[in-house]
């Protein structure tokens, strides 16, 4: 070996450069051939594995093998040629400084270590795409298996790592760890578990920068604007700052609003209390009268006409108004509302658009709106649910129906002796 990588010291010998020089340049010589070679496998190697593989992928029934491709599995493993090929070399090309050859077998090492990891990664990349194809498997929550097994990858991973750039081997590096983790864990507990709650909201998607959440225990309602490994940052909408600790956003409860403002609107969910003394049914006079108003006015002539056709078949007796099937104002009422907000503009009207009656309170009958404003801005929002509701409000006196409010206590002050 010492005489192959002493091949072209004579040359350069000749050229009347010292021993030093000669050796130096003979090192940068084999160095760049090195990288050619290098360069030419890696090239050579990817092109034939990776077409060959790709041959192989589309005849082959299965679509696992697919999924290896997408997944770029076959172009990983065609780095590892280059990498043997140049851990064999690179003792030619350093004979004469140890000291550099030392650095880069560390650097190989760190560089072989990524590229295994890369490597398990996309296989298990694969194996969740494949395994969810399986009608078997597809209610079986694949991504945490496959995450939890990556887990365990990057920190034997990272071990590995530490324990080559300190020149140490494996078994030993993590011996030492285990004798100094519980000292590190009183130290670095709030660090360890923000590290470990920010790599599970990495992984599931929990948190992200803008979302919109909720946390009582902590008083935040605001947007997300840090992440971090102890805190997360929210800016309420007073614009205060609240600091919660990351770990608290995996062990405790809170409301993530990003569904709501990635979906087609946003939720109205309001009720009105009606006095239930104001609910009666509806007179004849009454209901041509309501049939003034054009948003249930054909709704009242086609529900007239049935009811009248039923009690007429079934000979009710209408002489008293409880007998047979009868209208109400509260529900005339109902259909009013819920016809004007199928017809309001500021409403999306491919989500659940309801009007409904609530359990009887001691307050009143609570009447409730239930549907979806398209814009999802909070000023605009307010606007369309206030809208909304000015126009219920305004509306009950039309049907006869009274709205519930808490008289105050009228106190007699004749009851109060002058101190």
């Amino acid at each position: 070996m010492s005489e192959f990588s002493h091949i072209f010291c004579d040359y350069y010998l000749e050229l009347g450069l010292t021993d030093w020089w000669a050796t130096l340049l003979n090192m940068l010589t084999l160095f760049l051939i090195l990288g050619v070679i290098i360069f030419i496998s890696d090239l050579l190697t990817r092109k034939i594995l990776v077409q060959a593989f790709n041959r192989f992928a589309t005849r082959s029934s299965t679509q696992f093998d697919d999924f290896l491709v997408s997944h770029k599995a076959p172009r990983n493993l065609a780095h590892l040629v280059p990498l043997f090929l140049t851990i064999k070399l690179f003792p030619v090309v350093f004979y004469d400084f140890p000291k550099f050859q030392a650095f880069f077998i560390i650097v190989l090492k760190v560089y072989g270590i990524l590229l295994t990891i890369w490597i398990v990664r996309s296989v298990l990349r694969s194996l969740e795409s494949y395994f969810k194809t399986l009608p078997r498997l597809r209610d079986k929550p694949i991504d945490s298996y496959i995450q939890v097994v990556m887990l365990f990858v990057w920190v034997i991973g990272v071990a590995s790592i530490l324990a080559a750039l300190i020149n140490l081997s494996f078994l030993k590096f993590f011996t030492t760890i285990g004798a100094a983790s519980a000292i590190l864990l009183l130290i670095f507990k709030d660090t360890i578990l923000g590290f470990v709650a920010s790599i599970q909201v990495a992984i599931n998607d929990t948190l992200r920068i803008g979302d919109w959440i909720t946390m009582d225990k902590y008083g935040a309602d605001g947007d997300v604007i840090e992440i971090n490994l102890s805190t997360v940052q929210v800016q309420n909408f007073d614009m205060t700052i609240t600091n919660i600790p990351t770990y608290a956003i995996i062990s405790e409860s809170f409301k993530n609003w990003r569904g709501m403002q990635s979906s087609g609107g946003r939720r109205i969910k309001r009720s009105i209390l009606i006095k239930s003394k104001s609910v009666h049914y509806l007179k004849d006079d009454e209901i041509e009268n309501l049939k003034k108003i054009e948003l249930i006015s054909a709704y009242l002539s086609t529900k007239q006409k049935e009811l009248l056709e039923y009690n007429a078949s079934n000979n009710v007796d209408k002489t008293t108004l409880i007998n047979g099937r009868n209208l109400t104002n509260l529900g005339v009422f109902r259909k009013y509302i819920q016809t004007y907000i199928e017809r309001h503009s500021g409403i999306n009207k491919e989500m659940t658009i309801m009007v409904r009656q609530l359990e009887p309170t001691s307050q009143g009958i609570p009447l409730e709106v239930y549907a979806f404003s398209s814009d999802k801005r909070w000023v605009n929002y307010e606007y369309i649910m206030s809208d909304i509701f000015d126009h219920v409000i305004a509306a009950i006196t039309y049907f006869d129906l009274e709205l519930f409010e808490l008289t105050p206590t009228l106190f007699n002050t004749d009851n109060f002796k002058t101190l």
